[in-house]
């Protein structure tokens, strides 16, 4: 994959910052917010929805900065954010074939465990934001696209895009900086937050290497978060609902 966005100051300025954000503030922010709602989620029935709001919101800011920094440097396009049709469009049919296959057959399982009351794999650190009425279980599906899209054009589009244009990184260098900056927006989840967000931004980060566009991380990043944000909660979650 090769890319040459040409940033203008004020698109580096607006970028910078962002960053910066991204790496110092958000994590701590996304842990404070996160610690708020699961203090606040059985005594507020609508303290899901205020949080899932508060989350578009966060993410159309994060977004509108990205079109900026596109829309301030003349001399890069679209293209050079990953917003492109794929170099190899069999190859990502067949990929999004298989992770559909592999969310569906991993959601039934995730599923049919928490219906019994057994472990799922890292239930326990999203819990708080697993919905228990109809209004929560769309909007959590919002989020999840809306995360899907989002995240992609920010820390792999924009970000490995400043890394080269602004940083004068090479494209490899800059899409590990992006993989270290993802990885922390896991802090909310604790440590084990940090490895899981690191090692899926590395595997969405390889793809958009792999195909040189952010459709197929952007694929795989929806069907994972929908169906990790429509399992049923814990049936500590769900008795209050129940009573």
């Amino acid at each position: 994959m090769t890319i040459s966005p040409d940033f203008s100051v004020a698109s580096t300025t607006v970028t910078a910052v962002l960053a910066a954000y991204l790496l110092l503030g958000e994590p701590w922010a996304g842990r404070r917010t996160y610690a708020s709602l699961a203090r606040r989620r059985d005594a507020e029935p609508r303290a899901l929805v205020r949080y899932f709001g508060l989350v578009l919101a966060v993410w159309a800011a994060f977004a509108a900065v990205a079109v900026a920094a596109l829309l301030l440097s003349p001399g890069a396009d679209a293209a050079d954010f990953g917003i492109t049709t794929p170099e190899r469009p069999g190859y990502v049919l067949t990929l999004t074939i298989i992770f559909a296959a592999i969310a569906v057959a991993s959601g039934r399982n995730f599923r049919s465990l928490a219906e019994q009351g057994k472990n799922v794999p890292g239930l326990a650190s999203i819990e708080a934001m697993l919905p228990r009425t109809a209004e929560e279980r769309r909007l959590a599906i919002v989020v999840a696209v809306t995360d899907g899209i989002c995240a992609n054009l920010v820390y792999r589009g924009l970000l490995i895009a400043f890394g080269v244009g602004a940083l004068g990184l090479n494209v490899y260098a800059a899409a590990a900086l992006s993989v270290v900056v993802y990885a922390v927006a896991g802090f909310y989840q604790g440590r084990q937050g940090v490895a899981v967000f690191g090692l899926f931004g590395a595997v969405l980060t390889g793809l958009y290497l792999a195909t040189g566009s952010l459709l197929l991380p952007v694929v795989a990043h929806v069907v994972l978060s929908v169906r990790d944000l429509t399992l049923p909660a814990p049936d500590k979650l769900r008795a209050p609902s129940a009573a």
